[in-house]
């Protein structure tokens, strides 16, 4: 690994997000898009969901925690202030998404004990979904309905226990990690996107997908979902299960994805009309980044964080880091929300161009 050349190729790509953003926050003041189309910022139109108003914010803190101009801060402080009253939304179960990646980057930065309540009653929140009958946080869909992408946003649960030290939360956040680790994860380490249960028993009924190519198949993001999440829930409960969790959605993604390291939207497609979904890879460059850190095996440590440098390489060229395309508005190229709704298909999405900045920040510290 030649660590000066990527060093060189990540801090461009920082600058690179610095422009892009100042774009966007100033060309649409107090706008939360979610993709781009035809490289230019949708704003408004159909979302399927409000899941990812926190990822703009998200990348301002990110901004802010390696440049001194106030700017960043500023505006980090005021996007994050627009979303403080969903720390009461029931609608959703992406309350994770919305307030760990502003509010809890606010806390950190300033240990402000208001701003750390903010946090704490987003998880508390968040809990309120949970299904004593089958034991899961339901999705924001229906009663029935348990999403793989929960758990990215299960650990400000158990950050609310930690904090509080609440059994019930504690309970809550871990039994829906087991049920998605029993259900959804499969003996391959492949993942489905949904499980439906029976609401009046709680009989598991059938994996489901509402993004993938069918239901039995894997769909990359969610699997993304899955080997980030379950090692957050691994490095707040030590329970090894989750950690072995993770490794194996990690060890499913190097087998099955090219060697640049960027996956289809879903492995099982045959002959995918489009080759990339670089969101999914910007995540799982920034779960093994975080597995390299977890995992107790230094052969694996390595090899996560030198898999994850790997992605990180291919993603800040050309074909993906959007610095040399003319008028693009978003970080990333060839992201993918919704293949089946027509919904930012190979475009930028908000997500994909946060957890690239994130797997960016992470990396810097490594090279």
């Amino acid at each position: 690994m030649d660590k000066q050349r990527l060093r060189e190729k990540y801090l461009r790509a920082f600058d690179f997000a610095r422009t892009q953003l100042r774009h966007l926050v100033t060309a649409y003041p107090d706008a939360f898009p979610m993709v781009t189309e035809g490289g230019k910022w949708k704003i408004g139109g159909e979302s399927w969901t409000n899941w990812c108003e926190g990822f703009l914010g998200g990348q301002l803190w990110l901004i802010a925690g390696r440049d001194s101009d106030p700017f960043w801060q500023e505006k980090a402080e005021h996007y994050s202030r627009l979303l403080e009253e969903r720390k009461h939304d029931r609608t959703v179960h992406d309350l994770g998404f919305l307030f760990w990646s502003t509010w809890k980057r606010w806390y950190d930065r300033t240990g402000d004990p208001a701003i750390h309540r903010v946090v704490v009653e987003a998880g508390q929140t968040l809990a309120l979904r949970f299904k004593e009958k089958g034991g899961y946080l339901r999705s924001f869909v229906s009663d029935d309905s348990l999403f793989i992408d929960i758990m990215m946003n299960v650990g400000i649960i158990f950050y609310a226990a930690q904090q509080t030290g609440d059994p019930a939360l504690l309970r809550v956040a871990t039994q829906h990690s087991l049920t998605t680790r029993r259900y959804l994860v499969r003996g391959d380490g492949s993942t489905s996107h949904e499980g439906l249960f029976n609401t009046e028993t709680g009989e598991f009924i059938r994996q489901s997908t509402h993004q993938g190519w069918r239901d039995d198949s894997s769909w990359a993001r969610g699997l993304c979902w899955a080997l980030y999440g379950f090692g957050t829930v691994y490095e707040f409960t030590r329970d090894p299960r989750f950690l072995q969790t993770a490794e194996q959605c990690a060890a499913y993604y190097v087998e099955h994805t090219p060697d640049h390291g960027v996956p289809p939207n879903d492995w099982s497609e045959p002959n995918p009309t489009l080759p990339y979904e670089s969101s999914a890879a910007a995540i799982a460059a920034s779960g093994m980044l975080n597995l390299a850190r977890l995992t107790p095996d230094p052969l694996r440590s390595r090899f996560y964080r030198e898999y994850a440098h790997r992605i990180l390489d291919t993603l800040t060229e050309p074909e993906f880091l959007a610095s040399e395309t003319t008028g693009w508005e978003g970080l990333l190229k060839h992201g993918m929300y919704h293949q089946r709704k027509g919904l930012g298909v190979d475009e930028s999405v908000m997500w994909g161009d946060h957890f690239f900045l994130e797997a960016l920040d992470k990396a810097l510290d490594d090279v």
